[in-house]
């Protein structure tokens, strides 16, 4: 079978997912989705730290622990589905790339509710987080690399000018027609660079990694 790895760029409550696979060292786009990670997507569950401040702390802590196993579970689902897709079709999906924001460690939940930049951040690394817990689970190797750091991470490990390698991923979707944005585009270039690079300095997450202390 050949190997194909699939990148992911998230939002609140859902995330940009393509997959991947290299002819002559090329990328070719096998699948692309927009799987949600919530069950109702509206805003108080697609931003669960700012639905916890308008409410009890201890049941806004509830809250977020539920968002976090059903984000998990829905992030579980869009993977294994598509590796049997894939499967199908004569690819082995062992690999994914999660886009990180800044990556940096967040406090105590009380803290994080206490200012509003980091409920923000908080949010984006609950759907990361699940993304990566469900790679685990379903057996691929899980990549990371920070967004601000893709395209000269790229541009690194394949020798080419970060603008032509925006053209190749461009290229890369013209045939998937719309929606092709920079989430896809973002997405895609992960994916090719975790499949190519096979292991990365520094790109692959702490066990330990969470969105908030306890």
């Amino acid at each position: 079978m050949k190997n194909a790895a699939v990148g992911f760029r998230v939002h609140s409550g859902w995330a940009a997912m393509v997959a991947v696979a290299l002819k002559k060292g090329e990328p070719v786009v096998l699948c692309r989705e927009r799987p949600h990670l919530v069950k109702i997507f509206n805003y108080s569950y697609r931003q669960p730290y700012h639905t916890a401040k308008s409410i009890p702390l201890e049941e806004g802590r509830a809250f977020i622990s539920k968002m976090k196993e059903e984000a998990r579970g829905l992030a579980r689902t869009a993977l294994r589905e598509m590796q049997g897709r894939l499967r199908e079709a004569g690819y082995d999906l062992s690999r994914c790339a999660v886009l990180l924001a800044s990556g940096r460690e967040l406090p105590k939940l009380e803290e994080i509710l206490a200012a509003h930049p980091l409920m923000h951040t908080a949010d984006g690394e609950l759907f990361r987080e699940a993304l990566v817990h469900a790679g685990g689970k379903c057996g691929l190797e899980v990549l990371w690399v920070r967004e601000l750091e893709l395209l000269s991470s790229a541009a690194k490990a394949f020798g080419r000018r970060e603008e032509a390698l925006l053209r190749r991923v461009t290229e890369a979707g013209r045939g998937m027609g719309p929606p092709w944005s920079q989430d896809e585009k973002f997405a895609t270039l992960a994916a090719w660079l975790a499949l190519a690079s096979g292991s990365m300095d520094g790109s692959k997450p702490s066990k330990n990694r969470r969105a908030e202390k306890d």
